[in-house]
């Protein structure tokens, strides 16, 4: 039996994790500042209504005439706030309260019970009933409405994965000890779920980008004629077949966002099926 050594072990892991950041960087950062390298403004025609991808606009025009490629890099700022807001608020929530369910038998069974009621009611069915309820709350109806469907979902996730450690030897010392449960849940059960809570963060970050892009799409949300890219989907979809780019490109952007996180998040995640030895 031979140990591996740890530094020769985790040195492929952190590269790979470093290419990765660097890669989730790029759409990010052009998200981010885009407004600051667009060649246009969000609302003056430079072109033909939907035409095609020429000198003075690099991915044609939209419905209106205006830049695509402008409108693009204006527009997914607000739609990754928003999906940064809803995946911390989120994960926040479920790891503290998911901690402190596995140690207290009444909250884990309301937990679980809020958790169905949760499951059964459609995103969309939820996002418009608090878009009703909140007829001026626009994009912050429809974070409320990711945060309040997504969190019994994700505390069920982390509950489940806490379970196992509530019995734990050195849970039991520590409430042998007189710990609180706050302490316990804090200090001896959540620090070893770092996989479960990255990689739920990666989850619920992809599924709030999805949620306000399907919001948006609906005009729950953003309203014409911010440049947003589901919005974008939605107002040029008429014209795919003039200018196909008006579509593909603010799709490409949320796919490319989502699906960069996703591999970041689980890159980064412990590995908790890596073995310390190998057997020769």
């Amino acid at each position: 039996m031979t140990a591996t050594p740890p530094a020769a072990a985790r040195a492929p892991r952190r590269t790979k994790a470093t290419a990765l950041v660097v890669l989730v960087a790029l759409p990010l950062l052009l998200a981010l500042a885009g407004p600051l390298i667009a060649p246009h403004t969000v609302d003056t025609p430079v072109t033909a209504p939907f035409a095609a991808p020429g000198e003075g606009a690099v991915l044609g025009g939209d419905q209106l005439g205006r830049d695509v490629l402008s409108r693009v890099l204006h527009g997914g700022g607000l739609l990754i706030a928003g999906a940064l807001l809803v995946a911390t608020v989120t994960t926040g929530a479920a790891a503290l309260i998911g901690c402190v369910a596995v140690l207290r038998p009444a909250l884990g069974r309301t937990v679980e019970r809020a958790a169905d009621l949760a499951i059964l009611l459609p995103s969309l069915l939820g996002i418009m009933l608090i878009a009703l309820a909140w007829p001026g709350g626009g994009r912050w109806a429809v974070l409320a409405a990711a945060i309040v469907l997504g969190v019994p979902y994700a505390i069920r996730i982390v509950a489940s994965a806490a379970s196992p450690l509530a019995t734990a030897g050195y849970v039991e010392a520590a409430l042998a000890r007189g710990e609180s449960t706050g302490h316990i849940a804090l200090r001896e059960i959540l620090p070893n779920l770092r996989a479960t809570v990255l990689t739920l963060f990666g989850l619920r970050f992809v599924e709030a980008v999805y949620v306000i892009s399907m919001a948006g799409f609906l005009q729950i949300g953003p309203q014409p004629p911010a440049s947003d890219w589901s919005l974008m989907i939605r107002e040029n979809a008429p014209g795919i077949l003039l200018n196909p780019w008006a579509v593909l490109a603010p799709s490409l952007a949320v796919a490319a966002v989502a699906v960069t996180v996703t591999l970041v998040t689980h890159t980064l995640a412990p590995d908790s099926t890596a073995k310390a030895v190998t057997r020769s």
